[in-house]
C-alpha cells in the first residue's frame, strides 16, 4: 500500500507534534503492510514562495533516522488553494518528485473558481490530487465528475465513510458512483489508516478495488504514469457497519 497523504512530518504543522508520535504510526503502517508513506504538510498557496523545503527536508531525514524499518519516506505538501494563480510546477510542491500536487480547499464553502483553478493547474503541466472532497460543504457527484473530467485525481480519505452525515454519505456516493481514484489516511498521528479501509473492501468483495485504491493508482501517479479507472462499488447491506466494526476494533488492539 501507498499512502500519499499523512501529516508525520513532526512539528511542522497541527499533525504528529514528535518523532515519537510519528513512529508508532509508521510501524503499524508497515506492519499493515504500507511500503509508501509521502509526509504531507499543510500549506497555503499564498504562501508558496517561502514554503520552508529545505527545512523540511531536514526534518524528514532526522524522521528516516529514527525509522529505518518503515515505510519509504518521501515528501510532499497538501496545498491551501486560497490564492488562484499561483505556480506550482516546482517539484519541490509535487508529491514525492512527481508532476502529481495535492491541494485542497476550505471546508465551509467551495470557491466559485475551484473548477477553473483545477484546470488552470492541469494546464500548467500539474496533475491536481483534490483532497477529501467528501468534507466540502456543497460538493456533489456532479462537482467531482467535473473535476476528474477536467484531469483532476480525486483522493478520498480512508475514514471518510466514518465522518458525519453528509460526509458519510458523499463518501457512499462517490465510491458507487466510481468517482474515487485513491484512498489515504489523513493521518495526523493518530489512529487513522489505510490498512482497516483495505481489509474491508477485502470482506465486501471487492479486491480490485482494494487494489488500486490503496495500491496500484498511488503507485502509478508517483510514477507519473496513466491511472487505471476504478469502476463503481455497489452498496451492500451492512458495509458501513462492518468498516466500523474493523476500524473501531483496530483502535481498541493498538495503542500507539
Amino acid at each position: 500500500m501507498i499512502d500519499i497523504h499523512t501529516h508525520l512530518l513532526p512539528g511542522v504543522d497541527d499533525g504528529s507534534p514528535s518523532v515519537e508520535v510519528s513512529l508508532p504510526v509508521l510501524l503499524h503502517f508497515r506492519d499493515g503492510g504500507v511500503d509508501t508513506v509521502v509526509c504531507t504538510p499543510h500549506l497555503e498557496a499564498s504562501r508558496a514562495t517561502s514554503a520552508p523545503y529545505e527545512k523540511h527536508c531536514e526534518i524528514l531525514e532526522v524522521l528516516r533516522a529514527a525509522a529505518p524499518d518503515t515505510p519509504r519516506l518521501t515528501l510532499g505538501w497538501e496545498i491551501m488553494l486560497d490564492q488562484p494563480g499561483v505556480d506550482l510546477r516546482d517539484k519541490r510542491f509535487s508529491l514525492g518528485g512527481s508532476s502529481a500536487v495535492l491541494v485542497e480547499f476550505p471546508r465551509s464553502a467551495l470557491p466559485p473558481n475551484a473548477a477553473a483553478e483545477l484546470f488552470r493547474l492541469r494546464m500548467s503541466g500539474v496533475v491536481p490530487v483534490v483532497a477529501h472532497p467528501e468534507r466540502y460543504y456543497g460538493c456533489t457527484v456532479d462537482t467531482v465528475d467535473e473535476w476528474r473530467r477536467i484531469g483532476a485525481v480525486i483522493q478520498m480519505d480512508a475514514a471518510g465513510m466514518l465522518g458525519g452525515d453528509s460526509t458519510s454519505r458523499l463518501s457512499m456516493e462517490l465510491l458507487e458512483a466510481g468517482m474515487v481514484d485513491i484512498l489515504a489516511s489523513d493521518t495526523h498521528g493518530d489512529r487513522r489508516s489505510l490498512v482497516a479501509a483495505r481489509e474491508w473492501l477485502l470482506e465486501v468483495g471487492a479486491p480490485e478495488h482494494a487494489e488500486l485504491l490503496t495500491s496500484t493508482n498511488a503507485r502509478k501517479l508517483l510514477a507519473n504514469e496513466p491511472m487505471i479507472p476504478v469502476s463503481p462499488l455497489p452498496r451492500r447491506p451492512g458495509m458501513l457497519g462492518r468498516l466500523k466494526e474493523l476500524v473501531l476494533g483496530r483502535r481498541s488492539r493498538n495503542t500507539y
